[in-house]
């Protein structure tokens, strides 16, 4: 019963074909030396194999960690930590937008609008994805909306998504792990939302040296 652990769970359902370690490490949020640590305990068991990345060997093993982090999931509604793993199960592209796309960019140094009761978290994803995202949430026991934040009330949980789709191809970064919109779709996104972001914009303006004139007044008081 050695394998009935959360971490090996976390990696088995989260690698993708040709995943590093390290990347791995990132999705599930879990320190490198642990996830080293188990990546070798699974290839030992012949669960996945290491070959310029990591590969699962074990489907039918890997479906039924898939199915018990399901059920965890459904019983217990997930932390907002975990709610960052989640996504990276589903084993469709996405990539944080809107509010996620700022607090990725600032590694989680801007937050708005939301709270440990109510938090939204915002992806985008393929239009032909859609359906298969709502029922993956669903099969989570976590609400999921198209374009629309759920009501609070509706649900006990804390944790919701909100789904963004594009017709086109997901283009993306990643930060600290997280696949995230370009920086220069963030930035736009927070200038058509200025009063909201001024002090994301100068986190921004500093750490990455874009040239963006931010400040903390509120510029409608200029207006």
């Amino acid at each position: 019963m050695e394998y009935v652990d959360e971490t090996a769970a976390k990696i088995m359902v989260a690698a993708r074909p040709g995943d590093s370690i390290r990347r791995i490490a990132q999705k599930i949020d879990g320190s490198y030396s642990w996830v080293y640590d188990w990546i070798e305990r699974l290839e030992d068991a012949g669960f996945i194999r290491r070959e310029d990345g990591i590969y699962i060997e074990k489907y039918a093993v890997r479906d039924r960690y898939y199915d018990l982090v399901a059920a965890i999931s459904r019983a217990v509604p997930p932390s907002i930590d975990d709610a960052y793993v989640i996504p990276h199960f589903a084993g469709m592209p996405f990539a944080y937008t809107k509010i996620d796309a700022v607090y990725v960019w600032t590694h989680g140094g801007y937050q708005i609008a939301r709270g440990h009761d109510d938090y939204p978290i915002f992806i985008q994803v393929a239009d032909q994805d859609v359906e298969r995202w709502t029922a993956f949430f669903d099969e989570f026991g976590i609400p999921s909306r198209i374009e629309e934040r759920p009501d609070a009330t509706d649900s006990d949980a804390a944790v919701s998504y909100v789904l963004f789709p594009t017709s086109g191809e997901i283009t993306r970064e990643w930060v600290d792990g997280n696949p995230v919109i370009p920086l220069d779709e963030a930035i736009e996104h927070m200038l058509e939302y200025r009063v909201n972001y001024e002090p994301a914009l100068e986190m921004i303006a500093d750490e990455y040296d874009r040239d963006i004139d931010a400040s903390h007044e509120d510029p409608r008081l200029n207006a």
